[in-house]
């Protein structure tokens, strides 16, 4: 290997590494807030990459039915209570989950994005596979949010399931790509980066300032941060931690779905692709102990040099080396860190 090529793969590691990072970060906060290891993380990069493709192709994605389906669920499980509290809560429950999927369908169906410019499409794509994450909350975790964190983790490895079978009934077995955001290519010192990689590390590093920003100077950030430290303790001092979990879900998905349509360009993404996406964000998450922010991004960099430089030596083996990595954070983490029940 000489220097060239090491460039080549460290410049390629990065650019995983800075998605993976993202995925680990939400894995994080949706695990630090419910205690909830969310192995479909990996569907809204999926999700949001083929939503994107599909309005780019003049079709109707199948995440639009989702969202209406889901929405009229939600709706008809909390409308009978939300009813005796007051009309004023009642007529955001119906907002949100009814007439919000209703308009997003009418610029769908009757707006014709694919003529949109690509920004505007990436808005909507947002708009339709972000509101699935606290949806899904609602749906499948709510109910259950003081279970024991095994039965969490069941309900997640179900809801995987369910959401990899629907994406390969709304977008089919082919992968799809979406063009990319720039034609830009400079070449430094012999290393051609092109813009869309400048485009995913510069996306990264300002959507990780914007979670600093927000976790630190906001209202709901502070709010999000107090219910990951102690949960009854948030709870007694007022805050909702139903609430808190659906806040973490809309943060997440809106982190898996900006991944897919950054990575849409690079590589071809499936129905299924965005499970071994999501796994090694969480590689990276076990790395900082599913606590750490900051180690979990710094785990999930070294995922991606890590994959890319076995990729090179031993390219049959990559995923084997990259997912050998958690065997020695586990157990440097069982021999050094104090064991506690649950219940505790």
């Amino acid at each position: 290997m000489d220097l060239q090529i090491a460039l080549l793969l460290g410049q390629d590691g990065i650019v995983n590494g800075a998605i993976y990072a993202l995925l680990a970060l939400a894995l994080v906060l949706v695990f630090a807030v419910t205690r909830v290891i969310f192995i479909p993380q990996g569907e809204f990069v999926a999700y949001g990459a083929l939503t994107l493709a599909s309005l780019q192709a003049g079709g109707t994605p199948g995440t639009l039915w989702l969202l209406l389906a889901l929405g009229a669920l939600v709706a008809a499980i909390d409308a009978p209570v939300i009813a005796r509290q007051g009309g004023r809560r009642l007529a955001g429950l119906l907002g949100r989950q009814i007439l919000y999927p209703l308009a997003v369908a009418a610029l769908v169906l009757g707006a014709g994005p694919r003529d949109w410019p690509l920004a505007l499409q990436v808005l909507l794509t947002l708009a339709l596979v972000v509101p699935l994450g606290p949806q899904l909350y609602r749906l499948a975790y709510q109910p259950i949010a003081e279970a024991p964190v095994l039965i969490l983790l069941i309900v997640s490895v179900a809801l995987h399931l369910a959401l990899v079978g629907l994406g390969l009934l709304f977008f089919g077995a082919e992968g799809s790509r979406t063009p990319a955001f720039s034609e830009l290519s400079l070449d430094i010192g012999g290393l051609t980066v092109t813009g869309q990689s400048l485009w995913v590390v510069g996306a990264s590093a300002v959507l990780i300032v914007a979670l600093y920003v927000f976790f630190e100077k906001s209202l709901y950030g502070k709010a999000l941060r107090a219910t990951a430290i102690n949960r009854a303790g948030a709870r007694l001092m007022g805050i909702s931690t139903t609430l808190a979990g659906k806040l973490s879900f809309l943060l997440a998905a809106a982190i898996g779905a900006l991944s897919g349509i950054l990575i849409a360009p690079i590589t071809t993404i499936y129905y299924d692709t965005g499970f071994l996406v999501g796994l090694k964000g969480f590689v990276g998450a076990i790395v900082g102990g599913l606590a750490s922010y900051p180690v979990a991004a710094a785990g999930a960099l070294l995922v991606g040099l890590l994959e890319s430089f076995s990729s090179f030596w031993a390219s049959a083996f990559k995923e084997v080396i990259v997912f050998t990595l958690i065997i020695p954070v586990l157990v440097w983490r069982s021999l050094t860190t104090r064991h506690v029940e649950e219940e505790e």
